[in-house]
């Protein structure tokens, strides 16, 4: 951008504003949002990496979308069978299977034990 394309001007109280055309301010503000981006990509491969993050293929979160219980999708996203994620989170078999069918919510102790045995918080399961 050259000198010339920018125009300044003062407000009654003394301000100075800098006037600029429209598409260098888009391509400022482009520029501004693409290095947010980088910036966000960078912390997220940082978490990646030092395991406080995780990825989730696409097919077990479009599960969860479409309604099925979150529990059963992470359960069987960590590869555990009923036995293990009810041993795990110490609730029983029968527990575990009525708040995967929604037969029950469960109490807000076993959805934190259900939680911790899958390595993941409440809100996930909320």
């Amino acid at each position: 951008m050259s000198k010339s394309t920018i125009q300044y001007i003062q407000t009654a109280a003394g301000e100075r504003l800098a006037v600029i055309p429209e598409a260098e301010y888009q391509r400022m503000v482009e520029a501004l949002e693409d290095r947010q981006d980088i910036e966000d990509a960078r912390d997220i491969m940082a978490r990646l990496k030092d395991g406080t993050e995780e990825l989730i293929p696409s097919e077990f979160v479009d599960r969860m979308i479409n309604g099925e219980n979150a529990v059963r999708v992470w359960r069987e996203f960590r590869g555990m069978t009923p036995e293990d994620l009810a041993e795990k989170a110490e609730i029983s078999v029968s527990d575990l299977s009525a708040i995967e069918t929604g037969e029950c919510d469960g109490s807000f102790g076993s959805i934190k034990k259900i939680a911790g045995a899958l390595k993941i918080t409440v809100d996930y399961l909320a």
